[in-house]
């Protein structure tokens, strides 16, 4: 019986050690490879650097704009201030939810002060559900256009122009919906100028 037991645990132990090895290491260290020759950039975190190098953001990951110089991004339930990547979740508050009702209900008088007249976007007034999406929909863009042009002292048409060019749309045109990444808008309205 032992010596039936010593032969059979050798292949255990050999397979697993060749295994933890294979997929453990080797495995690991191919695709890093690869994603770094092929994909550097998404390999890296997608992130967007200034004119000097430093590191600004991402473009898969959001981060709040909340002043009325900048297109604003969604609401975040991501952590207790919004936007933090370590605590990266939806608020798990239903439609039924009181609290969720009236955190919506603040963010459309917010939105309504800040001049937004018709409907106002879901996305403009719910998070995502990691609470770090970084992108809006076009309707949230051009809700936006009359604010950030009236405080920029720019043209609206010139502030509309630039948020029609940032509409991305899905490739295939069946999945997805089209948005606008709020970092991207938000540099090239830097570019643009306006009063400060």
């Amino acid at each position: 019986m032992g010596k039936d037991f010593v032969t059979s645990l050798r292949p255990a132990v050999v397979l697993t050690v060749l295994f933890a090895i294979l997929l453990g290491l080797l495995y690991p260290l191919a695709m890093t490879g690869i994603g770094q020759a092929l994909f550097p950039s998404q390999a890296n975190g997608s992130l967007v650097r200034d004119a000097a190098g430093r590191v600004i953001g991402s473009t898969v990951v959001g981060q709040a704009f909340t002043s009325d110089r900048y297109f604003n991004t969604r609401p975040s339930a991501a952590g207790s201030h919004g936007y933090d990547g370590l605590a990266s979740s939806g608020s798990n508050l239903g439609p039924a939810s009181q609290a969720l009702a009236g955190r919506v209900g603040l963010d459309v008088a917010k939105r309504r002060a800040q001049g937004v007249t018709g409907p106002v976007p879901a996305d403009m007034v719910t998070a995502s559900g990691s609470g770090l999406d970084p992108d809006v929909s076009p309707e949230n863009a051009r809700a936006q256009i009359a604010r950030v042009a009236r405080v920029r002292r720019l043209e609206p048409g010139q502030v509309a122009a630039l948020v029609e060019r940032n509409v991305e749309r899905p490739l295939p045109g069946i999945l997805g919906a089209p948005h606008v990444n709020v970092l991207a808008l938000n540099r090239q309205l830097d570019r643009l100028g306006g009063a400060r």
